[in-house]
């Protein structure tokens, strides 16, 4: 994802960033000007297409240790990929405290931001409560990632058409 990325059994993890998604390109483009106001270094936002996650995807499979298996690494990389393929932008967002990510979340939702996830060394938070999320029950590498949904599939929470209806 960026050039500071940390990695995890060969998969990026962004330690100290937000991965954030957005429905379309026009709702990132708007996200990204509403963070210079938050007060974040200049090189502090990367915007990425779908094309472009798709790439990054692609290519942290390809490195993936099989002790990737073992964490929540290769989940989220599937759950990205069911966005991308239908069309998802991201930002990634250098935000390295809970303070700033909190809000760095808060102002991405509010240009309809799906999901906003804050990478710690060891825990990654989702920080956007999606309507009609389920309470998490548990993640693992068989069970895959719990999008709180009832099929457990992060499409469902894409919503119908691939694209969720958010407020601008």
């Amino acid at each position: 994802m960026t050039r500071e990325d940390h990695k995890s059994f060969g998969v990026s993890k962004p330690v100290g960033h937000v991965v954030i998604s957005f429905p379309d390109a026009a709702r990132a483009a708007a996200a990204t000007e509403s963070m210079a106001g938050l007060g974040l270094g200049a090189d502090a936002v990367r915007r990425y297409t779908d094309q472009q996650m798709l790439q990054q995807i692609d290519q942290d499979v390809a490195n993936a240790s099989p002790l990737a298996a073992l964490g929540q690494e290769l989940n989220l990389l599937h759950a990205r990929r069911e966005l991308a393929e239908r069309g998802y932008h991201w930002l990634v967002v250098h935000a390295p405290s809970d303070d700033q990510a909190r809000r760095v979340a808060a102002a991405a939702q509010q240009h309809g931001a799906h999901r906003a996830q804050s990478y710690g060394t060891f825990v990654i938070e989702e920080l956007i409560d999606l309507p009609g999320d389920l309470p998490q029950v548990g993640e693992s590498p068989d069970r895959g990632l719990d999008a709180q949904m009832p099929s457990g599939r992060e499409a469902e929470a894409a919503g119908p058409g691939g694209k969720r209806d958010a407020p601008r």
